[in-house]
């Protein structure tokens, strides 16, 4: 715990500099970090090789390893990445709100940073250079544990990062790295409060819920995703496979991937022989009710469990539906509120969607593998929040600050 304490130490230090540190230090330090990254390059390619070879001989495989691979162009994303948010405009001091009240008093709100955050997460790299840069434009220091398939490919990102901001005159350790990957210092991170302001757990379902449970720190809650397609009996079926292939396969690995797929019965014959087989030919094993497995040859029957499952694999769940009401509430049921879709072509059903499902996300005609801060525009994000206070959907810049009143007198007292 005293190793934590003393990180926790560091980081509130190194967050005092970053709150008041002027835009221009901050985009020129994120330049640099993008730069350190690919004058890395050999290091930081060499412990990925190293970690996803460990992968493979535990066992691991499909998905996973995507996950956890790094390549050439995937570094130089990550390098862009930095770069994206240095680009962004700064929320820091950004002024909400000004009004003169009645006593004189002026009185007002304005964005200001978290101070020290803390992120547990799994197997994806670019989360280390992701959360570093966000953190670092919104003024805050941020503390990484990553998971153990990934350790040496994480230590050499933030060995890369500490280096640019050194040669950048500023704190190190606005960026510090948990040393080891034991459960017993997740749970100890967890409980660091009076050091961390906030944590947040990126990964999956048993993570997220372990963070949930266990910490003391306030947690923003992020990513499982249950993600549906509702294919309307209006809908344009060409349209509806691009999506659906692209919502599944893309890239099956990420928590914006489709994992179910919902048919209206009256365009079941027409569409899911078609679906099922271009599917197929992805890969991708269909796990059905039984109209889903006479339709589609090779499928095979789907438990009670496969409609609430986050496969992040090349699996999905199909059912057969015979209205938008009950896939409105087949998504209620085991939606984990993160993004759902509906393709059709009718206007009220399409509103009735939108007003209806539950989610950070809801699109109408478009693949759920938008729900992402570059897509949204926002540059890279922290993770996808499913939870209702403070923040919802992608978490970009703005929703890693907080805001404070500011008051302006002259001399008033109350009575």
């Amino acid at each position: 715990m005293s190793n934590l304490i003393e990180m926790g130490k560091k980081a509130k230090a190194a967050s005092v500099v970053l709150a008041t540190l002027p835009t221009p230090e901050k985009n020129k330090a994120l330049l640099a970090s993008a730069e350190a990254l690919l004058a890395a390059k050999a290091e930081i390619l060499a412990a990925n090789k190293l970690d996803v070879e460990g992968a493979l001989a535990a066992g691991i495989k499909g998905a996973f390893i995507d996950r956890l691979t790094l390549t050439e162009k995937r570094l130089e994303e990550m390098a862009e990445g930095l770069r994206q948010v240095a680009a962004l405009n700064d929320p820091v001091g950004e002024v909400l709100s000004m009004k003169t009240l009645d006593n004189g008093l002026i009185i007002g709100q304005k964005r200001v940073p978290m101070g020290v955050i803390g992120m547990i997460f799994e197997a994806r790299p670019n989360v280390a250079a992701d959360a570093f840069g966000l953190c670092l434009k919104a003024g805050s220091a941020v503390i990484l544990r990553g998971g153990k398939e990934a350790f040496r490919t994480n230590r050499a990102v933030v060995e890369a990062l500490r280096s640019a901001l050194a040669n950048e005159g500023l704190p190190e350790d606005s960026v510090q790295m948990v040393p080891d990957t034991a459960r017993e210092t997740a749970n100890e991170m967890m409980r660091l409060n009076g050091y961390l302001d906030v944590l947040i757990p990126r990964g999956g379902a048993g993570l997220i819920q372990s963070v949930v449970q266990n910490s003391t720190v306030p947690v923003i809650q992020t990513g499982v995703g249950n993600c549906h397609v509702f294919v309307d009996e209006s809908a344009d079926l060409e349209k509806a496979a691009r999506i659906v292939i692209n919502a599944k396969t893309q890239r099956p690995g990420v928590c914006n991937a489709c994992e179910s797929l919902l048919v209206h019965e009256k365009i079941a014959e027409a569409f899911l022989p078609e679906i099922g087989k271009a599917l197929q030919e992805k890969k991708v094993e269909i796990r059905g009710d039984e109209k889903t497995q006479k339709l589609v040859v090779g499928s095979v029957p789907a438990v009670e469990e496969d409609w609430a499952t986050e496969y992040e694999d090349y699996i999905i769940s199909a059912r057969v539906v015979k209205d938008l009401d009950e896939a409105i509430f087949h998504i209620r049921t085991y939606s984990t509120g993160h993004s759902e879709a509906i393709v059709t072509e009718n206007y009220t059903n399409a509103q009735r969607f939108l007003n209806e499902v539950d989610a950070a996300a809801v699109y109408v005609n478009a693949s759920t593998r938008f729900t992402d801060g570059g897509q949204f525009g926002f540059g890279a994000e922290i993770g996808i929040s499913t939870q209702k206070l403070h923040a919802r959907g992608p978490m970009g810049l703005k929703e890693l600050t907080t805001t404070k009143y500011i008051i302006y007198g002259n001399g008033q007292i109350r009575e």
